[in-house]
C-alpha cells in the first residue's frame, strides 16, 4: 500500500500543477496556489519533525511552511533544521510525518467519517449496503472538510529524501538484530508473542493507506481528464 501511495501521489501533485498552470499561465500564481491548497498537510508534516526532534531532545534551528522553488525546479514546501545525531533518532525524526498523519487519517477515517464501518460491511460481501454507504457519506457533519484534510494529510506525510538518510543503517541494525534473535532460539517465541501483535498493526496501518490511496486515485482521474481536456483546448501542454 505505501509504494503505489507514493507513486498517486507525485502523480496528484503533478496533475494539479499542470492544470492550474494550464489556466492561471504563471508559474509564480501557480505554486502560491498549490501551496495554500496543501498547507494543512505542511504544517502537520514539519511540526511532526519539530516535536519529534525536541522528544528526543535533539537541537533545532530554523523552521519554515513557506515555500521555495529550488535550482533543481522542484518546490520545497517547507523545513526544519534539526541537528545530525544518531541513526536511530535521525531515523525517528525522518520517520515522524508518516507516524503523525497516519494517525491523523486514523482519526478522521474511524472517528470522524466513519469509514471502518463500511470497510467491515464491504468485508461482510455486502457490496450494494457498501455503495449506499458511500453515497450517504457527504451527509455526515464537516464531511468536506474531514475529507479535504485527509487529502492534503495523505499527500504531503511521506518522509523526503532528506528524512531517510538514516533509514539504511538502521534497517541494517533492525536485520542483524532479528537475524541474531532468531539464531538464539527466540524465533517461536517472536511468533507466538509479537506477530499477532504486528500483525495486527501491520493489517490497520496497510487499510489507512489503502483509503489513501483510494482517494488519492478518485481525484486522480477528474484532474487527468481536465488537463487532456484543456491540451485539447489550448493546444498547448506543459512538459
Amino acid at each position: 500500500m505505501l509504494l503505489p501511495l507514493v507513486i498517486l501521489q507525485r502523480l496528484l501533485h503533478r496533475e494539479i500543477q499542470v492544470v492550474m498552470l494550464l489556466i492561471t499561465r504563471n508559474i509564480q500564481l501557480t505554486l502560491a496556489i498549490f501551496s495554500i491548497l496543501f498547507f494543512p498537510g505542511v504544517l502537520l508534516h514539519e511540526t511532526s519533525h519539530f516535536f519529534m526532534a525536541k522528544i528526543l531532545r535533539v537541537k533545532t534551528g530554523k523552521f519554515s511552511v513557506i515555500p521555495k522553488p529550488l535550482s533543481n525546479g522542484r518546490l520545497q514546501m517547507g523545513y526544519v533544521e534539526v541537528e545530525r545525531t544518531d541513526f536511530i533518532r535521525d531515523s525517528l525524526i525522518g520517520l515522524a510525518p508518516l507516524i503523525a498523519g497516519t494517525l491523523f487519517i486514523a482519526y478522521a477515517g474511524i472517528a470522524q467519517l466513519q469509514l471502518n464501518t463500511l470497510w467491515n460491511v464491504l468485508q461482510n460481501g455486502q457490496v450494494e449496503l457498501f455503495w449506499m454507504g458511500v453515497g450517504l457519506l457527504p451527509t455526515i457533519s464537516d464531511f468536506w472538510l474531514w475529507f479535504y484534510l485527509t487529502i492534503v494529510v495523505s499527500s504531503t506525510m511521506m518522509p523526503s529524501e532528506s528524512d531517510r538518510h538514516a533509514w539504511l543503517p538502521l534497517g541494517i541494525w533492525i536485520g542483524v538484530l532479528f537475524t541474531l534473535a532468531i539464531l538464539s532460539g527466540f524465533g517461536t517465541w517472536m511468533l507466538d508473542n509479537l506477530a499477532p501483535f504486528f500483525d495486527n498493526l501491520l493489517n490497520s496501518v496497510a487499510l489507512l493507506f489503502g483509503l489513501s490511496n483510494l482517494v488519492h486515485i478518485v481525484l486522480l482521474f477528474p484532474f487527468f481528464v481536465l488537463h487532456r481536456l484543456l491540451v485539447y483546448i489550448m493546444k498547448v501542454d506543459v512538459k
